[in-house]
């Protein structure tokens, strides 16, 4: 009979134990992602650029993440994922699952712009954590500089003269400054061989090398200032400070002016907590002398907005790009 007693009051106390153990594992589950959030960051980072290396990306990149690092006391380690003019590495992302801060990406307009273009199955509108906007971008018009034009009207009457013999590179084949140049072309009556390159180091060593024989991106200041390209015009407002002898396309009689912000992303849904930290450590980090001093090497407009104004800075282009597209009579094939 003791025995008889004793064996329900066991199996009670057994499933009791069983119960409280699932609710403790529960609750710590639970509280996983805001422990993690407060000892956010304890391992490295990865930044994704979606160029290769040895770029401007690069040089500008490398000096925030090692400002950066410095804040959040474990390093930033930067990853080289090319394709499609910048948009192969950042929308890895979207299929990361949801961001917990170890995983950010460089993001360009080109991203915004490609959906309207191909078929894909995420949206930048809704599938990324915005960070930081960082930089404008700061296309010129570029050639080497033992080439014959010295204006960029000896430039385009040469293209009309020889159509479609003169080349022009530009990063990706959807870029902003292709399709700029393109209208440029256009609407002067010009023809040119517009070719794609991998990245903006590849595509100035052509041009310095002469087996290309425009530069139609930014990052032209280095090689400018050595003596090796001669900048004919820039995508630009106003005329630039270290360039002051430079025109603008709108002052040579061509309202044409390129806005071509980049800045870091992640992949959705991101803890408010991680993303205050990483937001505060990005925004010490553009103050940085050794980052500021490179921005300027390649004459960077910055463009240092929070997460909340680049979303909706992201969502306002989206609808831009179409309209861009539109004019010109593109047709996603």
């Amino acid at each position: 009979m003791p025995i008889a007693s004793h064996a329900p009051t066991t199996s009670i106390a057994r499933r009791a134990v069983l119960r409280a153990g699932l609710a403790a594992a529960a609750a710590s589950a639970l509280g996983t992602p805001a422990l993690a959030s407060s000892n956010f960051p304890n391992k490295p980072i990865q930044l994704q650029l979606p160029f290769p290396a040895g770029g401007m990306f690069d040089a500008v990149l490398r000096a925030l993440a090692e400002a950066a690092a410095r804040d959040l006391g474990q390093p930033i380690v930067l990853m080289h994922r090319a394709g499609a003019g910048g948009v192969t590495g950042v929308s890895s992302l979207t299929s990361m699952g949801d961001a917990d801060g170890y995983l950010l990406g460089v993001m360009h307009n080109s991203v915004i712009r490609w959906p309207h273009m191909n078929k894909v199955a995420w949206d930048p509108r809704t599938d990324f954590s915005y960070l930081m906007g960082l930089n404008n971008l700061t296309t010129g018009i570029a050639v080497a500089a033992d080439a014959p034009w010295k204006t960029l009207a000896d430039l385009l009457a040469d293209a009309k003269a020889r159509p479609g013999q003169i080349s022009w590179g530009n990063v990706g084949a959807i870029s902003a400054n292709r399709i700029y140049g393109e209208r440029l072309a256009r609407a002067t009556g010009a023809r040119f061989n517009f070719i794609p390159f991998k990245g903006g180091n590849e595509q100035l060593t052509a041009v310095v090398g002469r087996h290309l024989d425009v530069y139609g991106d930014p990052g032209f200041g280095a090689m400018a200032r050595s003596g090796k390209l001669r900048v004919l015009a820039t995508f630009t407002e106003q005329r630039l400070a270290q360039w002051s002898n430079v025109p603008t396309l709108r002052e040579l009689g061509h309202d044409l002016v390129v806005q071509s912000p980049f800045g870091i992303v992640a992949p959705k849904n991101m803890a408010p907590a991680v993303r205050a930290k990483l937001e505060a450590a990005f925004q010490k980090a553009v103050q940085d002398p050794t980052y500021r001093r490179i921005v300027d090497d390649f004459d960077l407009a910055p463009w240092n907005i929070g997460g909340e104004a680049y979303r909706q800075y992201a969502v306002a282009q989206y609808a831009r790009e179409k309209q861009m597209l539109d004019e010109i009579g593109f047709k996603p094939e």
